[in-house]
C-alpha cells in the first residue's frame, strides 16, 4: 500500500486526536510528526493560507444524523476556484459522491434563503450551484457503519444515506451560522452575488462570441496542419512554438496520424481568467477548436479529435514557461484530458545510436544499455544528443522528426488523480496572484533549478 506525506497530512487534520510520526528507514534523518489540533478547520486554513478570506470565521459543524457522523468545515476566499475535499471513513474521495451532492444542494438552498430574507441582492434573483461554489474551500467528512463506494478505487462514495444526512445537518447548522453572524452572512452573500453577476456577464460575452461563430461549426484554425486519419485514437496533436517551428515540424511529421498546431508566443495565464476573456484570446480559441471538445458547460470529451495531445515546446526557459501555461489551461479547463492520460510532454532523447544504416534513439542510460549492451560493438556509433537543443525554427527536418516521435511525458491520469490536492495548490501558488508564496517556493527550491545562462 502506497502512503504519501499528503495522505498523512490530510489524515492528521481530519482526525484531531491522531498523531502520525514518519521516518524513512535506512536513512539517518529526523522523523516528521503530523498533528493538527483543529481537525477539519486546520485543513481549510491550510488550503487558504496563501489566499484572502472573505469572512474571518471558519464555519464548522459536527453532528450525527440517522447513524451517519457528519463533519463539515468551510470558508470563502477572494478567488474564483472552488476547493472541496471529500472523505468517507477517513478515505479521501477524489471524485466526491453522495455526501458532496448533499452538501452542494444544501449550500445552494441555504444561500438562496438568505436572499428571501433580504440579505444582499434582489429577491427576484437566485443563485445557481456554480455561483455558490466560486471561491469556496470546504472539507466534507462522513463516517458510516456500512459504506459503499462506486468502483474499486474508493474515489466516489455511493452510500445514498450520506446525502440526506449531510443535507439535513449542513442546512440547519449553516443557516443558524448565517443568522447568528450577520456580518459574515453579508460578506458571503456579497461574494456569491459578485460571482452571479460575473457569471451573467461572462455568459453574455461567451454567447456573443459564439454567435459570431468563433467556436460554432468547428471551423479548424488556418495554422493547424491536420492529419489525414479521422480516427481519434490514432491522431496526435503536437503543440509547437511559432510558425518556424511549425514549418519544420510539418516536414518531419507522419502526415497520416500527426497534426501540428503552432502557437504565437506565450498564451494567456488562465489561472484567474474567466471563460469570456479566455475565448477572446486567439491562441486559446484555436486550441479549443483544434481539440474539438468545446469548453466550459458544453465540454464533451467524446468529441476529442486526438487521443495524444503533445506539448512540444523548446528546451529553454521560454519553452518551459509556455509548457506551464498550457498545463495550467489543461488542468483548470480540460482536466478530463489529464485524468484520461491524453496529455503528453515531448521528451527529447539523450543518445543517438547508429549501426550501419540503422538509427535508434535512447531516452536514458538504461535504454542505451538495452539497445547496445554493456559491450558496444566496434561498428556502432553513439552520439550524445545536446542537452541544449537548437531553437525549433533552426532544426533540420531530421531533428524535427526526432521531436515528433518523442515519448509521452509523466502526465498520466492515475498520477494526477493521486496528487490532485497538491496539484491544485501548486498551480494556485505558481500561477496565481500570491507573490510572497511564489517567492518562498522559488527560494526553497533554488538549488534544484537548472540555470539557462
Amino acid at each position: 500500500m502506497r502512503i504519501t506525506i499528503l495522505d498523512l497530512r490530510s489524515a492528521s487534520k481530519i482526525d484531531d486526536e491522531s498523531v502520525f510520526n514518519m521516518r524513512e528507514l535506512g536513512l539517518d534523518a529526523p522523523s516528521v510528526t503530523f498533528y493538527f489540533e483543529g481537525g477539519l478547520r486546520s485543513l481549510v486554513s491550510f488550503h487558504n493560507r496563501h489566499l484572502e478570506p472573505v469572512h474571518k470565521t471558519v464555519f464548522y459543524v459536527e453532528k450525527e444524523q440517522d447513524d451517519v457522523q457528519v463533519e463539515i468545515a468551510l470558508q470563502y476566499v477572494d478567488d474564483i476556484t472552488s476547493r472541496i475535499s471529500a472523505f468517507a471513513n477517513n478515505i479521501y474521495n477524489s471524485e466526491g459522491g453522495m455526501h458532496i451532492t448533499g452538501f452542494k444542494s444544501a449550500l445552494t438552498r441555504t444561500l438562496n434563503a438568505q436572499i428571501k430574507n433580504g440579505n444582499g441582492t434582489k429577491e427576484s434573483e437566485t443563485f445557481t450551484g456554480d455561483d455558490v461554489l466560486e471561491g469556496i474551500t470546504a472539507v466534507v467528512s462522513v463516517k458510516l457503519r456500512e459504506i459503499q463506494f462506486e468502483g474499486q478505487t474508493k474515489s466516489k462514495l455511493g452510500s445514498v444515506e450520506a446525502r440526506g444526512a449531510v443535507e439535513t445537518v449542513f442546512s440547519e447548522s449553516f443557516g443558524m451560522f448565517l443568522e447568528e453572524n450577520p456580518d459574515e452572512a453579508r460578506s458571503i452573500v456579497g461574494k456569491v452575488s459578485l460571482a452571479m453577476k460575473a457569471r451573467k456577464a461572462a455568459k453574455a460575452a461567451k454567447d456573443s462570441i459564439l454567435r459570431k461563430g468563433a467556436l460554432d461549426g468547428m471551423t479548424l484554425p488556418g495554422k493547424l496542419a491536420d492529419c489525414q486519419t479521422r480516427l481519434a485514437e490514432e491522431g496526435e496533436l503536437f503543440i509547437v512554438e511559432g510558425d518556424s517551428a511549425g514549418g519544420t515540424a510539418k516536414m518531419g511529421r507522419d502526415r497520416r496520424i500527426q497534426a501540428i498546431l503552432p502557437l504565437r508566443g506565450k498564451i494567456l495565464n488562465i489561472e484567474r481568467a474567466r471563460i469570456d476573456k479566455m475565448l477572446a484570446s486567439e491562441q486559446i480559441k484555436n486550441l479549443v477548436v483544434a481539440l474539438g471538445t468545446a469548453i466550459g458547460d458544453v465540454f464533451n470529451i467524446e468529441k476529442l479529435r486526438y487521443h495524444k495531445i503533445i506539448i512540444a515546446t523548446d528546451a529553454d526557459v521560454d519553452g518551459a514557461h509556455i509548457r506551464t501555461l498550457l498545463l495550467t489551461l489543461f488542468y483548470r479547463h480540460f482536466k478530463p484530458l489529464i485524468d484520461g492520460g491524453f496529455i503528453y510532454i515531448a521528451q527529447p532523447p539523450l543518445f543517438k545510436i547508429k549501426k550501419g544504416k540503422e538509427i535508434h534513439y535512447a531516452y536514458s542510460d538504461e535504454e542505451l544499455v538495452k539497445l547496445v549492451g554493456k559491450d558496444v560493438p566496434l561498428e556502432t556509433e553513439i552520439a550524445e544528443v545536446a542537452e541544449e537543443e537548437p531553437a525549433a525554427g533552426e532544426e533540420n527536418p531530421e531533428n524535427s522528426k526526432l521531436k515528433a516521435s518523442a515519448k509521452g511525458g509523466s502526465a498520466s491520469g492515475g498520477k494526477v488523480i493521486d496528487d490532485a490536492q497538491d496539484a491544485d495548490m501548486v498551480f494556485d501558488m505558481l500561477m496565481g496572484t500570491d507573490v510572497p508564496a511564489r517567492k518562498s517556493f522559488i527560494q526553497s527550491h533554488a538549488k534544484e533549478a537548472t540555470l539557462d545562462i
